[in-house]
């Protein structure tokens, strides 16, 4: 057979339908456009479209070999990529222009409308001032200006003329990174929660690790003050200008009574420590004003500079604890007195309980110098003891000069159960805590509440161990005050007790537990119609405080107020009776509070000379009992508590 003739591959011509066959490339394009688009020619020359023309076009006039290295003809690949070749040039035809003038300029309106957004979140009011007002009213000016005459946050300063009598105003503004702003707020000075929201806002970035009263290494933090440097004249004894440095104890009315004034007295320590001027304020307190109940700390304190002014509210400070006017509630506490100030002030050389020692004695010295009844408390507070000495036909004690001194003097003399005589401690306080309180210990009661049983086994084994056995006589080492007759059916048969309880319920259910004739003395049980009004009807809630009447709110007060100072024996008179001990659960802080009344070395049984070094609370000689914890936690006594 004769070779076959090779086959023309390069044409020149074109070639029959007959002999002409549509080659398609093999590449992955190809495979990946053409292939997976899956047109033949019937339906591309169907849709009598550009691209199936222009194809069959291609087809019918190709000319030169496929693949050849010659030949710079693409091939159709698929119909984006001829698609995206002819727009290429329409996307700057003015047509397309206008078509996309909406979208862009609606972008950049939205993109203005965030920015705008987010200043005026981060900046409160910097939109008003730009935009809305005139620039006259924001011009920095040395010259004075009238500050207002409220308590809201000053105005921006106006440039006025300076009269002759105008007060005389300095800036001090911090850089804008230290700025604390208060320009979401129109009230002052703020709630204790707002306040605590501004200390969290601080404190929740890292906290470099410095001493408790170090400035932080990033700055000083603090509010715009305006100090009035006028000097006006005045009378001696008026007030001028606003004190330098300040300290200020906020009453929110968030906790119990005791529990603020056991944080007020460690934050006037703090005023006496730091050379500030302490000031107490009660704008938000529902137990009525300081003075309705207490002396004025300035009488009593007047720190380092008498007569100065309490600061602007808008310039106090909550966080950090150095700024110039520092403010400190029962909500913000647990900023200043957790475990820096653990650090910081308790004994590191020492053990337990004399850990504490430290932070006992200035709570006790701002309960002697600062925080102190007035003189309608001092009153019911006598009208207590004095009850008390009657009933058990005691002679009166010495109504002396010194002692009228006390409770209106300017600088009055505590009297205590620790420098009382032995004759003047004849009875013991019991205090019983119900209400809304969980035990300190609730771990070891299964329904929450120290059982009645532990009060009255403390009272007995307490009375017995400071008094031993009243017929005994002092020869057989018996309490040489102990006046009770030994005998259950003689008044007044032992222990005698000042009872004191927010439950009316479970002062009977004591009461019933000893016999008729045991001297049980309480504001319930009063001969004295004053005292006997202060009594609870019921347990005390916090939660629930604020719903009753104001009349209400004052009156238990008060008598929580005589009650405590009957428990720990703190404002007594000279010559008055204090107890020997007080029985109580650590939960309350009437409790631990009530510790400070007899020494600390008294309360804890460190009066003699045994080895204390560990700490451990000399149970066969203290005078602070507490039946709920009872030793089984470790520190036996707190000095306060924050939430």
């Amino acid at each position: 057979m004769a070779p076959r003739p090779l086959p023309d591959i390069l044409v020149s011509g074109r070639p029959s339908r007959s002999d002409y066959r549509i080659l398609t490339p093999r590449t992955p394009h190809t495979r990946a456009g053409r292939a997976e688009e899956g047109f033949t020619e019937v339906e591309l020359q169907a849709f009598q479209d550009d691209e199936a023309n222009e194809y069959a076009s291609q087809a019918q006039q190709q000319s030169q070999p496929l693949l050849s290295p010659h030949s710079r003809v693409p091939g159709y690949r698929s119909r984006g990529d001829d698609h995206d070749a002819q727009t290429k040039g329409r996307l700057l035809t003015p047509k397309a222009i206008l078509v996309k003038i909406p979208l862009v300029g609606g972008s950049l309106l939205a993109a203005l409308l965030l920015v705008l957004v987010t200043v005026s979140i981060n900046r409160p009011g910097y939109l008003d001032s730009t935009f809305l007002e005139s620039p006259g009213d924001f011009v920095e000016s040395e010259e004075p200006y009238a500050p207002p005459k409220d308590h809201t946050a000053p105005p921006p300063y106006t440039a006025t003329a300076a009269a002759p009598s105008s007060p005389s105003i300095v800036e001090t503004r911090p850089p804008p990174d230290l700025l604390i702003s208060y320009d979401n707020y129109s009230s002052f000075p703020l709630t204790g929660d707002q306040y605590r929201q501004e200390c969290y806002k601080l404190m929740s970035a890292f906290m470099p690790d410095i001493a408790y009263w170090d400035v932080s290494p990033m700055g000083a933090h603090d509010v715009v003050h305006h100090d009035d440097v006028t000097d006006y004249h005045l009378p001696e004894g008026e007030r001028t200008r606003v004190c330098s440095r300040t300290l200020t104890y906020l009453l929110d009315g968030r906790v119990g009574l005791m529990a603020d004034l056991a944080l007020m007295a460690q934050a006037a320590a703090f005023a006496r420590e730091r050379n500030r001027t302490f000031f107490v304020d009660d704008t938000h307190w529902n137990r009525g004003k300081w003075d309705d109940h207490f002396q004025g700390v300035h009488g009593l304190e007047p720190g380092p500079e008498p007569g100065c002014r309490a600061p602007p509210p808008e310039e106090l400070v909550a966080c950090p604890r150095t700024a110039r006017h520092w403010v400190i509630s029962s909500r913000t506490a647990k900023f200043h007195l957790g475990h820096s100030f653990s650090e910081a002030y308790e004994d590191p050389y020492k053990h337990q309980t004399m850990r504490q020692r430290p932070i006992f004695e200035r709570a006790r010295e701002s309960f002697d110098r600062v925080i102190r009844p007035n003189a309608h408390m001092a009153e019911l507070i006598r009208a207590a003891r004095k009850e008390l000495q009657e009933v058990l036909s005691l002679p009166a004690h010495s109504d002396s000069q010194e002692s009228r001194n006390v409770a209106g003097s300017d600088k009055p003399r505590a009297g205590t159960s620790d420098a009382a005589t032995e004759e003047q401690q004849l009875y013991i306080g019991v205090h019983i805590r119900k209400g809304d309180r969980v035990p300190a210990g609730y771990v070891f009661y299964p329904d929450k509440q120290v059982p009645l049983e532990s009060y009255i086994k403390g009272a007995l084994s307490t009375w017995e161990r400071l008094y031993a056995n009243a017929s005994a006589g002092k020869d057989s080492g018996a309490h040489p005050a102990d006046i009770s007759s030994g005998r259950p059916d003689h008044f007044p048969a032992a222990p005698i007790m000042w009872l004191a309880s927010d439950s009316p319920t479970a002062a009977r259910e004591f009461v019933s537990a000893f016999p008729p004739a045991t001297a049980v003395f309480g504001l319930e049980h009063s001969t004295y119609p004053q005292l006997r009004a202060l009594a609870p009807a019921h347990e005390y809630v916090q939660a629930e405080f604020d719903e009753e009447p104001l009349a209400d709110r004052l009156r238990l007060t008060q008598g929580m107020l005589v009650d405590f100072a009957m428990l720990s024996g703190m404002w007594a008179w000279p010559g008055e009776v204090v107890p020997a001990a007080v029985v109580c659960g650590m939960g309350s802080n009437v409790c631990t509070t009530a510790a400070l009344g007899f020494g600390f070395d008294r309360a804890f049984g460190f009066d003699d000379d045994g080895d204390y070094s560990m700490g451990a609370i000399n149970r066969e000689r203290r005078r602070w009992v507490d039946v709920d914890v009872d030793g089984r936690i470790t520190p036996e006594w707190e000095p306060f508590e924050w939430h």
